[in-house]
């Protein structure tokens, strides 16, 4: 009960998604660039050459964006062992919507049967936390340092700058790969229209095996030096553009060029014939994902497309050696 509660508790301060009245038609006749912020996009979006993870030649869209959202970010880690709710984040944990607020950081070693969880100063009350950026450095990995251990893990936009943003190299037109295909921790697996990655599951394992938290907030994103401000969950805080007259609305871009819908169609349901990817094809809106629920921390399962990918430093191409693209992992 108290986590329906909780859940609920969240969802009453997320931001109403964004639309500007537009219709879907004009993902076809105005095109991608026009679906974007303006405030997200680093330069215009252009057209390049590019091959894909099958190694496929195409033509991609060259997106350099920045986290733009238009909702508040945060709160992540509370401070005392005292603060409520809406002091503190969430995460997603055995299937669970487990909000990260004081009365949680107290009894986490209750909540996980292991006495070395021990998040706060036990004479004062206050809650261990990373903030300043080398803590955030250190603490917002997969080998977290070990003197982060049963820290909270917050990490803020501020320490990133403000030349900090992503190129994205994502295909014009969608390639069918001849099985579904994975992504990583740097391409995720699409960017909302407000710049923010849709990002692969977090590694809850690695986090909770450091006795440490990293929350999200209560539109299912934090911060981590290496991508910024991303999504592990799509809770209907990006802006959203109406579809077909019951379908959902589109919320974003897969790295794979097909779009990415919210996951209930206007009835409260989601379509009952997604397949292992959490994709299908709809009237004339052609082949598309709908994303997952939070407590799943998988947004979507695979992808249905040759990849494109998010460029690393000093990169102009994907570089797909060593990945294991058909490789499908299922999330912690």
């Amino acid at each position: 009960m108290r986590i329906g509660i909780l859940y609920l508790a969240f969802h009453s301060v997320l931001v109403s998604a964004h639309s500007d009245g537009a219709h879907t038609d004009f993902a076809a006749n105005i095109g991608l660039p026009a679906l974007f912020n303006r405030e997200a996009l680093v330069e215009d979006i252009r057209a390049v050459d590019c091959t894909l993870s099958e190694g496929s030649k195409s033509r991609c869209w060259q997106l350099k964006l920045k986290a733009a959202p238009r909702h508040h970010m945060g709160p992540w880690c509370p401070r005392t062992i005292r603060d409520p709710i809406t002091a503190s984040g969430m995460m997603f944990i055995k299937q669970q919507v487990v909000a990260t607020d004081g009365p949680f950081v107290k009894n986490a070693a209750e909540f996980f049967s292991d006495p070395k969880w021990v998040l706060y100063n036990e004479k004062t009350g206050r809650v261990k936390v990373t903030d300043t950026k080398r803590a955030c450095e250190l603490a917002a990995r997969p080998d977290v340092a070990p003197e982060f251990n049963n820290y909270c893990v917050e990490c803020l936009a501020s320490y990133l700058g403000d030349n900090f943003y992503t190129t994205y190299l994502i295909p014009i037109k969608p390639l069918t790969a001849k099985s579904p295909q994975s992504s990583n921790d740097h391409s995720g697996y699409g960017v909302a229209f407000n710049g923010v990655k849709f990002d692969i599951s977090a590694p809850v394992g690695a986090i909770l095996g450091a006795h440490t938290l990293a929350p999200v907030d209560a539109c299912g994103g934090h911060v981590n030096p290496h991508v910024g401000y991303h999504y592990h969950a799509a809770l209907g805080c990006s802006q959203a553009y109406p579809s077909a007259a019951s379908h959902a609305p589109i919320i974003g871009i897969a790295i794979d060029g097909y779009l990415i819908y919210a996951r209930e169609n206007t009835d409260g349901r989601e379509p009952k014939d997604l397949d292992e990817c959490r994709g299908h094809e709809f009237a004339n809106l052609g082949y598309h994902y709908h994303v997952n629920l939070a407590v799943e921390n998988d947004i979507l399962h695979c992808l249905k497309g040759e990849r494109g990918c998010a460029l690393g430093k000093n990169q102009s191409q994907c570089n797909f050696s060593g990945s294991r693209a058909s490789k499908l992992q299922k999330p912690e």
